[in-house]
């Protein structure tokens, strides 16, 4: 098993504008693949199998790789594409925040087509991280795009696409970036805020499911490298990391504990973390 981080590249931080890999001991391990479809690369999913990696290059298209680094999958060049944060669907459809239309689409396990729109174009202002829930329910981060304009909150939706709540996580504080789904069912979201700002209050943040009450705020140390925090996923061992400028930390879900830095990486400027591989 592989620690995979897409880092940016260019205007969005001078990072690799590679998919780079680390072991889960957090040792460099280079490029996941060299493949040159591979440009500024943004979300990342593994299948419901394992068995394929998606993901959202910068050059407008999705890829999907197998565990060796070798395509299987091209959507192909999709004019304004655009594509952000991906994830999988309960249908196990792929789908892709659009930064340019302000939605999500939804593309078919084999990646044919230009995708299908889920929400209604420009439903927020510039799209972050978004996850479905047990029952089917997509919650969606709004938050500020590159140029600094947008709208801060999280928004529920129901399983047909139909919004339920525009203010589900009331916290003057958030600036979100990805998002995910706890093993409780509560939300989690990665925060820059103010967002671009050298001394953001950088935190990981959990929201109660049904109230969106802010249960708990996860802190590292102040010397851990956790600068415009973005990724956020949980590992096969069930612990919860997060990736950003120059690293990946984790904590103890259940106990909300520190458990280190995995991954110490100069100008790493993550973008998504996921795991995969045998």
């Amino acid at each position: 098993m592989k620690i995979l981080v897409s880092s940016a590249s260019g205007a969005n931080g001078d990072g690799y504008g590679l998919l780079l890999a680390f072991s889960m001991e957090g040792v460099a391990l280079g490029s996941f693949s060299d493949d040159r479809r591979i440009v500024d690369p943004r979300g990342l999913r593994v299948n419901a199998s394992g068995r394929l990696l998606y993901v959202n290059s910068g050059d407008d298209r999705i890829l999907a790789f197998d565990s060796r680094g070798e395509v299987q999958l091209d959507s192909c060049h999709i004019p304004g594409l655009n594509a952000r944060g991906g994830n999988l669907g309960p249908d196990d459809r792929y789908y892709v925040g659009l930064g340019t239309d302000g939605t999500i689409a939804a593309f078919p396990p084999d990646l044919e087509g230009i995708g299908t729109p889920i929400l209604k174009r420009g439903i927020v202002p510039f799209p972050r991280g978004f996850a479905f829930a047990d029952d089917g329910d997509l919650f969606l981060a709004s938050g500020l795009g590159p140029d600094g304009r947008g709208a801060n909150g999280i928004l529920q939706f129901t399983a047909s696409g139909t919004l339920k709540n525009d203010r589900f996580a009331l916290d003057d504080t958030l600036s979100p970036q990805d998002l995910t789904i706890g093993p409780n069912g509560n939300v989690l979201v990665s925060s820059e805020f103010p967002f671009g700002s050298p001394q953001a209050d950088t935190s990981i943040r959990e929201y109660d499911r049904r109230s969106g009450a802010l249960v708990r705020v996860f802190y590292p140390p102040r010397d851990a490298p956790f600068r415009r925090p973005r990724g956020l996923r949980f590992g096969p061992d069930g612990h919860l990391y997060c990736v950003s400028q120059d690293g990946v930390i984790a904590f103890d879900y259940e106990s909300g504990q520190w458990l280190g830095v995995v991954v110490r990486h100069s100008r790493l400027n993550g973008q998504a973390i996921e795991f995969f591989g045998d």
